[in-house]
């Protein structure tokens, strides 16, 4: 553990103890473009111990190293001799993950690397990145070969990191969870979604909870509405397939759109303890009010992307039916039903090729009840509000009524930034990496659990199957790509005599 003492604060940065990351899918795109390179940047922290391995396993026909060489071409070439001592902790195994001798082979190599690289015994942590439709099998036959066992005291542990989707819909989302619970507690797995690993949404707790200045006015007597935005530039690219079945709404919203949400609207928990956190977060979830499930069109708007601005609509991407009616844009209005936020409608869109990369979470609080500045109405003036900017630049942004300066009274919004990436003495990990820092800790904060994914598809499912039954009651809009989204979004917020950030 290192302490670093910085403007009047301690700063603590806790380095795991030692372990085995088992990677299955080592040569997929995932590990490629994301896992390997944040595992290299823990290492050159010192975030990764001395004895920890980090074992490939995928099916390629490869030897360990050609596998390193394979790694090499993933990582950044800033520091040769960092790269190649990071080099010689990864080792291969080849595999095909429906065969038991895998993992006969995997629990020998295992065995062999305990005794090789550690006085003690090391933690085992096995990180899926392949098709979710594999978790099962993966996980049951690494329970059958005893690689799931841990003893009475826990310690050393043996955790499962999985990916998203969790499942379709509550049927199978439930029905997966049953799969894992078969080999694993609750507390040896690891759900894991990027978007909670970035700066800004884990500083989201920090900033309501440790200033008194926030918590007096992060309620309904003071915040008008909430607007969560998380826009995309890019269409589907290569992922076509697993949009025809999936759609924004199951791939956004049930997860990181939900996950934000909670954070910025849940009560303080009795600690920073991960299952305290996540109580908190499961109580927001169950308060949502539900939405209409016969015609669920009065609070959401469901649009696919047409071509604009020379780039094509959803129809013409590769894999795409000519006739898809899967929504590629999705704007939702909700209400939580508690003390604190009653009748505060919150604003969620998210959507692909619009205009710009975007993702935060917009605080707008009411206007002054009465101004004194005459002829300045109060209803005039451009309400405060606070952005928490997750990407593409992580920060925030507090926009004040302030006068200009000169002889004339001249009122105007006033907006104090705060960036990150400017902030002497910020880390420069990203989200997959203090999220593999947390999981190598067994730090579950972070991490989803399974009681929160299931309140999560019973707020969805029923808007999915209204969808999918009723497509006359929620017609699919159109937008061209390279714009703001679909008319309809805007007139959601019309009704309600509000309208959304511009992007």
């Amino acid at each position: 553990m290192q302490e670093n003492y910085w403007q009047g604060k301690w700063c603590i940065e806790v380095a795991p103890a030692p372990a085995v990351l088992v990677l299955f899918g080592a040569g997929g795109d995932l590990a490629q473009r994301k896992l390997f390179p944040s595992l290299y940047r823990l290492f050159r922290r010192g975030l990764l111990h001395e004895d920890s391995v980090i074992l490939g396993c995928a099916r390629a026909p490869l030897e360990t190293a050609a596998f390193r060489e394979k790694v090499r071409g993933a990582l950044p070439a800033d520091d040769p001799g960092a790269r190649e001592r990071f080099l010689d902790v990864i080792y291969y195994l080849r595999g095909d993950y429906r065969q038991d001798e895998t993992y006969q082979a995997l629990g020998a190599e295992l065995r062999a690397l305990d005794r090789k690289e550690s006085a003690t015994p090391l933690n085992h942590l096995f990180y899926l990145a392949i098709s979710t439709t594999l978790y099962g099998e993966v996980i049951g036959r690494l329970a059958g070969a005893g690689l799931l066992r841990e003893p009475e005291s826990g310690v050393p542990w043996r955790h499962v990191v999985l990916e998203k989707p969790f499942g379709h819909d509550l049927a199978s989302a439930e029905a997966l969870d049953h799969e894992l619970h078969r080999s694993l507690t609750e507390s040896q797995i690891c759900r894991i979604d990027h978007y909670l690993g970035k700066e800004t949404v884990q500083n989201i707790a920090m900033l309501r909870f440790a200033n008194l200045v926030f918590e007096p006015v992060w309620n309904r007597h003071y915040v008008d509405h909430v607007q969560i935005t998380v826009a995309e530039e890019l269409g589907v690219e290569h992922r076509a397939g697993y949009y025809e079945q999936s759609g924004l709404l199951r791939d956004m919203f049930q997860n990181h759109m939900l996950e934000m949400l909670a954070l910025a609207a849940m009560e303080m928990p009795q600690s920073f303890l991960p299952d305290a956190v996540r109580d908190e977060k499961l109580k927001l979830i169950r308060s949502i009010r539900p939405f209409d499930s016969a015609c669920p069109a009065a609070d959401f708007v469901r649009a696919q992307y047409v071509a604009g601005a020379g780039l094509p609509g959803y129809r013409e991407e590769p894999g795409v039916a000519a006739d898809s009616n899967i929504e590629t844009y999705v704007a939702a209005r909700l209400f939580i039903d508690n003390w604190r936020w009653r009748d505060v409608p919150f604003y969620l869109r998210s959507g692909k090729r619009l205009g710009r990369k975007l993702s935060e979470i917009a605080i707008v609080f009411k206007h002054v009840p009465h101004s004194i500045f005459s002829p300045i109405r109060s209803a005039d003036m451009e309400p405060d509000t606070l952005v928490l900017k997750v990407q593409p630049e992580e920060g925030m942004a507090l926009t004040i009524q302030a006068k200009q300066p000169g002889p004339k009274l001249c009122m105007g919004g006033m907006t104090l930034h705060f960036n990150y990436a400017e902030f002497a003495g910020a880390d420069n990990l990203d989200a997959y990496a203090r999220l593999l820092l947390d999981a190598l800790l067994g730090d579950q904060t972070l991490f989803i659990r399974s009681d929160v994914i299931a309140a999560s598809w019973q707020l969805f499912s029923p808007v999915l199957d209204a969808w999918r039954d009723s497509p006359d009651c929620s017609p699919l809009h159109f937008y061209p790509a390279g714009t703001d989204g679909p008319d309809a979004a805007a007139r959601l917020l019309f009704q309600d005599h509000r309208e959304w950030r511009p992007l």
